[in-house]
């Protein structure tokens, strides 16, 4: 870009005249609604920082902007404003699926241009997009003779946060697909942690940072160096530098949510509107459902994934699952288990997996004809046991077979110990590393786009962090990317009574997760009972969003509980709206979504070990309508840690937008309620 110079003549060379330790601001702006506000400086050596202030009160103390590189002197230091600009943009678009059917996209867009004119004039660009409820910020690179490659060691992008906070956190770099326990600690007492990472400051702000449009680049984990002091650091690659970029690039958005209270976090789209719009074109061939399978089989240790007598993905055992989803109108049958391979050692190394031969007792073709026939289709699976240099040389010919069959979506798996992910290194040579470095996030995205040419939606198990890619390719329809249920079954432990109370605001932050909810047996293998009643497994399908939601219990068990199981066949996967009520992180949570193909509305609430009641005003309903409200809510003597948590109350009522219900949650419970406008 080419500005006048004037204003940056000035401020340079007063910045020259300034004392090392001096800071002086160079660029200033503040969101639409002057709620939040973002100021730049640079120091007397040219040491970038940034702050951010919401209504006037540091939330973002100065904290440092900058890189190291492999291949040149550090961009840090030295650097001269070239320009700034602000400018204001205000539009709404519309998701062709999602928690909410049109969303606003309102800023304030500070860009600051600087140079370090002691490193040849090496040029980058500062991006900062200001919300109301949030900041993102990115960093652009032009293309520069000065700097052809990019070859970046370490980010030195800081969150200095201003006070006292409480975090909810997973360690980085640890488990594969970001299943550690959700952790909660002083923020000076954390480690290296993964994004979304969740604070409650001392005055009740709530911020969660993560990142946006993770492209191409190293995935951002957050190590804390001082105090309440948190620096980026990069994923690492096997190949060298964590990142490695030729000519003009941008960097991910590093994003802060911030808001008054955890409801406040939730209800925000930043992390959504920091990614570009859908690439694909139509996609109409993308369709949010409900599903069933034999994965609970498998976490109960009564099926196996590998042929045998105990194999679940038979010909015929599949038939009964087509069956049951086409009596109860789910749309999908996921049959994991169906393809040669696992036998081998799979977990360590996936080398041996086929994705396009199944195993002789399960006929491929004429299952998928067979559900097709009956308003059902599959849905395939590949677990690649994170081999990707295997995976890659199959998936063209795997997804072609699956679209010529009418297989429209795929769950694929990265099982793996951490750090053994196998990719293709930047040498050409299979290289062993982090799922998460800047090659495994290559391949994520590959998936998905080369998925996209043959219409097939995915859902990642063992993925990379969800950062809103879903905008940009609405195919990746959703993602596992913390504990599910299937801890439930052999977890040790499993997963504690406040999970769900802490997925909210801390994991959904990112986008949609596949929970697998809604095992209304409320027992795992070898008798292990859930940390759950029955009326928060159905609170779930409301509180835990995915565009795709299975119904993970046995079907005999559905047939054991069929009040319980009407509110499962009944609740949509797709919404016109969402509204979060109330919550406080790891301790409870009430959610209100409308329906996008009717006018019913649906609540989801969820509580920790701490029994509650809680006010619902229904002012969210259309005033001047009655509607009739089916109440599933947990028994007066319900709790999780007794036999009551079976006991399940179904009841109806007629209300209107003036009312307020009670809603009483038992210890580790819920409540589930569909409103329906009376005709």
């Amino acid at each position: 870009m080419h500005f006048p110079r004037f204003a940056a003549t000035i401020a340079a060379s007063c910045m020259l005249a300034l004392p090392a330790w001096a800071q002086q601001l160079i660029a200033s702006a503040a969101s639409p609604g002057n709620v939040l506000s973002v100021e730049v400086q640079v120091d007397g050596m040219g040491k970038l920082a940034y702050g951010v202030k919401r209504k006037g009160k540091d939330i973002i103390a100065p904290s440092r902007l900058g890189f190291n590189l492999a291949n040149a002197m550090k961009l840090d230091g030295g650097f001269s404003l070239r320009w700034q600009a602000v400018s204001e943009h205000d539009s709404t678009w519309e998701q062709p699926w999602g928690e909410r059917q049109f969303v606003r996209n309102h800023y304030r867009e500070l860009r600051v241009d600087l140079e370090q004119k002691n490193r040849a004039g090496r040029q980058i660009t500062v991006v900062f997009r200001i919300y109301d409820d949030g900041v993102g910020f990115r960093y652009e690179f032009p293309a520069q003779k000065q700097l052809p490659t990019t070859e970046i060691t370490d980010e030195l992008t800081e969150f200095t946060v201003a006070q006292p906070a409480t975090a909810w956190w997973i360690p980085a770099s640890e488990l594969p697909g970001l299943e550690e326990e959700i952790r909660k600690a002083p923020l000076k007492e954390i480690g290296i942690a993964n994004t979304p990472l969740t604070l409650r400051l001392d005055d009740g702000t709530h911020i969660a940072f993560h990142e946006a449009a993770l492209v191409d680049y190293a995935t951002m984990w957050l190590r804390k160096v001082d105090g309440q002091k948190l620096r980026a650091m990069l994923a690492p690659s096997p190949s060298g530098p964590a990142v490695v970029r030729k000519g003009a690039f941008t960097t991910p958005w590093r994003t802060m949510q911030i808001a008054d209270d955890a409801a406040g976090l939730y209800m925000s789209d930043l992390v959504l509107n920091l990614n570009e719009p859908n690439k694909l074109g139509d996609v109409s061939w993308v369709k949010p459902s409900k599903f069933v399978g034999v994965w609970w089989q498998m976490h109960l240790n009564s099926g196996t994934w590998n042929a045998g007598p105990k194999h679940a993905a038979t010909t015929a055992n599949t038939k009964k699952y087509i069956d049951f989803a086409a009596q109860n109108g789910m749309r999908g049958v996921l049959v994991e288990g169906w393809n040669k391979g696992w036998e081998s050692d799979w977990g360590h190394g996936g080398a041996d997996f086929s994705f396009t031969q199944p195993y002789p007792d399960f006929d491929l073709p004429g299952l998928a004809a067979y559900a097709k026939s009956k308003g059902v289709r599959l849905i395939g699976h590949h677990e690649t046991g994170a081999n990707i240099v295997a995976y890659e040389k199959q998936m063209d010919a795997a997804y072609r077979l699956y679209a010529k069959l009418g297989v429209d979506s795929i769950k694929s798996g990265y099982v793996h110990e951490a750090g053994t992910a196998l990719f293709t290194g930047r040498d050409g040579k299979p290289r062993y590393g982090h799922y998460d470095s800047q090659e495994g996030v290559r391949h994520f995205v590959k998936a998905v786009t080369e998925a996209a040419k043959y219409k097939l939606s995915i859902d990642t198990h063992e993925p990379v962090k969800d950062t809103g890619l879903r905008r940009t390719y609405p195919n990746w329809l959703t993602r596992e990317g913390a504990r599910g249920v299937e801890y439930n079954a052999w977890g040790n432990p499993p997963n504690s009574v406040d999970h769900e109370a802490k997925l909210v605001f801390t994991r959904m932050l990112s986008g949609p997760m596949d929970y697998t909810p809604g095992v209304l047996s409320l027992v795992g293998a070898d008798g292990k009972t859930f940390n759950s009643t029955q009326a928060k497994q159905l609170a779930n399908y409301v509180v835990i969003y995915s565009p795709i939601q299975m119904a993970a219990d046995l079907p005999e068990n559905y047939e054991k509980y069929p009040a319980a199981f009407k509110f499962i066949r009944d609740v949509p996967t797709d919404w016109a709206d969402t509204r979060v009520l109330n919550g406080a992180v790891g301790n409870y949570v009430t959610i209100a979504r409308k329906d996008r193909a009717s006018q019913d509305w649906y609540v989801g609430a969820v509580t920790d070990a701490q029994g509650r009641s809680l006010p619902l005003p229904l002012d969210f309903l259309d005033k001047g309508k009655r509607y009739t409200a089916e109440i599933y809510r947990d028994g007066d003597q319900a709790d999780y840690r007794t036999a009551r948590r079976f006991d399940l109350v179904t009841e109806t009522k007629t209300v209107t937008a003036a009312d307020t219900l009670q809603l009483r949650l038992a210890p580790g419970g819920g409540q589930a309620i569909r409103l329906t406008p009376q005709k």
